[in-house]
């Protein structure tokens, strides 16, 4: 089974469905990593070309972590547009996995390039079947089911399935902590030091699932798709 996550930047799966990732990574499934913006405005004292570099190497070593493979867009941090550019590079990364599931953005999260990014692969995953559609790898057969990932602090997220990661959750701290540049970063912005900014929602949705710590998640419903737990990892629940 082919499993791909699509996140606005760097550390944003390892940070919404880190443990999701590990848990398919350990039951067998090749997983993807795909990094929407080169996080090239995230750093106070390194200028956007080397904050740049540096951010690609930690989402390397953090997919290195479970085994998956990065697909590195590109696109500048915080000017993420839906442009027909911008749309024929995510269906090529559609294409490139061909995947049976899709791990995604809200479409409605507090960062324009979370939902933006979220938007794409829900508007777009579809058009990666088409053949008119022209990009350098192969079309895909089927259309994927797509799952919107949490948002930060679970702020306006309504979960309907939850996968439990309670042992996996040291990895998704481990891979998060792969992002050094961020994690003074985070604390200026949020106020907290990362592990607990990862440990803090784990244990909400936790509690809402039933077992000590949980990543949650919702499908989309969109016309034409079909939804079943079947492609889920072992541990989710609703």
């Amino acid at each position: 089974m082919n499993v791909l996550f699509v996140g606005a930047h760097p550390d944003d799966i390892e940070t919404f469905a880190g443990g999701t990732a590990s848990l398919y990574s350990k039951q067998g499934a090749n997983v993807f990593f795909c990094v929407a913006t080169n996080g090239n405005v995230g750093s106070s004292t390194l200028s956007a070309n080397e904050i740049a570099a540096v951010r690609k190497k930690e989402a390397q070593a953090a997919a290195d972590l479970i085994g998956a493979k990065l697909i590195w867009l590109d696109f500048d941090d915080e000017f993420l547009m839906d442009t027909k550019e911008t749309r024929l590079k995510f269906i090529e990364a559609f294409r490139i996995v061909r995947p049976d599931v899709v791990f995604c953005h809200w479409i409605d999260d507090y960062n324009p390039d979370h939902s933006i990014s979220g938007r794409i692969v829900d508007d777009c995953i579809h058009m990666a079947t088409i053949p008119l559609i022209k990009t350098e790898s192969k079309i895909c057969s089927d259309i994927p089911h797509v799952y919107y990932m949490d948002t930060v602090a679970g702020v306006g997220f309504v979960p309907e399935l939850y996968v439990d990661i309670t042992d996996v959750f040291n990895k998704k701290v481990e891979m998060v902590a792969q992002h050094k540049s961020q994690n003074s970063w985070m604390k200026d912005i949020f106020g907290y030091e990362m592990e607990a900014f990862l440990e803090i929602p784990a244990k909400f949705r936790g509690l809402q699932a039933r077992c000590k710590m949980a990543e949650a998640f919702r499908p989309s419903y969109r016309w034409g798709r079909t939804f079943t737990e079947h492609y889920l990892p072992n541990n989710a629940n609703r």
